[in-house]
């Protein structure tokens, strides 16, 4: 099942790894990324006996590249197809790094959390990354124009300098390799610029604390104390304390990309919750 029609005509693209009858996990990527991006981590939970599901965000990575569809009710959507494209009807676990834990929220509230026991927020950017008068850990609105201001003259030297700020590097500090930013880079060069933009303000602007309350099931948060690019304070412990019976695990000291810089911690955290089948693990 490479790829499936979503409902408005999309293809989109999904890896579907493991074993077929093992329980359903489903990883969804961040912004501006694709399913490659989950790799070490998709391989490990298959191995473990997992049916491990990953896929490209319209837009992005091998999926089609619609004028529009770039909002959460239409990403929910598609979430929903990949599951009944999978045939998946229940005891699914929804995993969402970054931009992708708004698609678990928005999923959870607007299909009810159909099929799904357990979820993980990875780095998310639920419930709500806008500064305002009820949101004073928020950024400004001005970050989120600034970085389309940057992606529109010049994309490629843009996310340059991004992804050394998305997995921490700096002067001393060096999490990943710069073989590993060269990836990243051009995982985020395959995606259309429309999409690219356009996600900027879905993840920037979709306020996410209605739909906390729709979180039925174990939920899993996980974080680092140092994530430059979607800070802790305004999105993980805000979650966390929204979630009814959430459990935060915060990685001291880590930035965002979490699936690369801390890969073993965050496979072992996830195969300890998915086992558990509660928040307590």
């Amino acid at each position: 099942m490479p790829y499936f029609e979503a409902r408005d005509g999309t293809e989109i693209y999904v890896k579907d790894w493991g074993h077929e009858g093992g329980r359903p996990v489903v990883l969804i990527h961040g912004w501006p990324l694709s399913s490659d991006s989950w790799d070490d981590v998709a391989v490990p939970l298959a191995d473990a006996g997992y049916r491990v599901l990953a896929y490209d965000r319209r837009g992005f990575g091998r999926s089609d590249q619609p004028w529009e569809g770039y909002d959460y009710d239409t990403f929910a959507d598609d979430l929903a197809d990949v599951l009944e494209s999978a045939e998946i009807e229940g005891g699914a676990a929804l995993v969402g790094f970054s931009m992708g834990g708004g698609e678990v929220a928005r999923y959870m509230s607007r299909h009810g959390g159909q099929g799904v026991t357990q979820a993980v927020l990875i780095g998310s950017v639920v419930p709500y990354l806008l500064k305002g008068d009820d949101n004073p850990n928020g950024a400004d609105a001005s970050v989120f124009e600034g970085i389309k201001v940057g992606i529109r003259k010049d994309r490629p030297d843009f996310f340059r300098s991004f992804f050394k700020a998305f997995f921490g590097v700096g002067v001393i500090s060096h999490p990943v390799s710069d073989a590993t930013l060269d990836w990243a880079w051009r995982l985020a060069m395959q995606a259309g610029l429309k999409g690219t933009l356009d996600c900027v303000d879905a993840f920037g602007t979709t306020d996410f604390r209605p739909d906390l309350a729709s979180f039925t099931v174990p939920t899993l948060v996980i974080h680092g104390t140092a994530d430059a690019t979607v800070p802790i304070d305004a999105s993980a412990r805000a979650a966390a304390a929204g979630i009814k019976g959430a459990r935060l695990i915060e990685y001291d000291g880590a930035p965002h990309g979490l699936f690369a810089t801390h890969k073993d911690r965050l496979t072992q955290d996830l195969l300890e919750f998915l086992r558990s089948g509660t928040a307590t693990v």
